[in-house]
């Protein structure tokens, strides 16, 4: 059963056949959590189909939302977790229903001898650096408005319009901070015309 041939972006016949050989398709409903902080990691999702939702945990269970996954893409974090046989730090949520590829953790170091399976993982951790340093310098140097306004431009991104289905401690959760200062920020933003606010709904303007 050729599972990934015609959604792939890997072209080497001999790595597409261990692929539709050990990979196994998955589907995953809206606001699934698929990997969850603690838990031991026993593949590798590679999205096929929709998108992914990466956040970050601590013991207490505040969140920081990280970045997002879309088709053809898998997590770095994940993959440094493969390699060094460690439990998950993330937590990974559908965000829509998502089609996924699993790879079995084993075959991620095995698999480095096809150039073009070692260039997806390197290129991978290159663009998830940038993406994580990003979110550093908006937590470090930034004003918490820029911190809302970048996390809702990329959940809109994600979810294809501009219309967000959520709530303010939803942001508040996965941003590190107190619902009420959300919500008056919130406030803010849409005096100044940048968003409108519905019930749990929030469009971009």
């Amino acid at each position: 059963m050729h599972i990934f041939m015609d959604k792939t972006i890997f072209k080497d016949p001999h790595l597409l056949s261990e692929i539709n050989k050990f990979g196994r398709v998955r589907s995953v409903e809206k606001d699934t959590i698929l990997i969850s902080p603690g838990q031991e990691v026993f593949f590798l999702p590679v999205v096929l189909q929709g998108i992914l939702r990466i956040v970050r945990q601590n013991a207490e269970g505040k969140e920081v939302f990280l970045y997002h996954l879309y088709p053809g893409q898998t997590c770095a974090m994940a993959i440094n977790c493969c390699q060094a046989n460690k439990k998950s730090s993330i937590k990974a949520i559908a965000e829509e229903d998502t089609e996924i590829l699993q790879i079995p953790v084993n075959l991620v170091d095995d698999w480095f001898k096809y150039p073009e399976w070692k260039t997806f993982v390197n290129s991978t951790y290159a663009g998830r650096f940038a993406e994580l340093i990003d979110v550093i310098d908006l937590i470090a140097f930034s004003n918490m408005d820029k911190q809302v306004l970048h996390y809702l431009q990329e959940r809109a991104r994600a979810a294809g319009t501009k219309a967000i289905y959520i709530t303010h401690q939803q942001i508040a959760d996965e941003l590190h901070t107190h619902r009420e200062a959300i919500s008056r920020l919130l406030r803010t933003m849409e005096q100044k015309n940048i968003l409108k606010l519905g019930r749990n709904t929030i469009e971009l303007l």
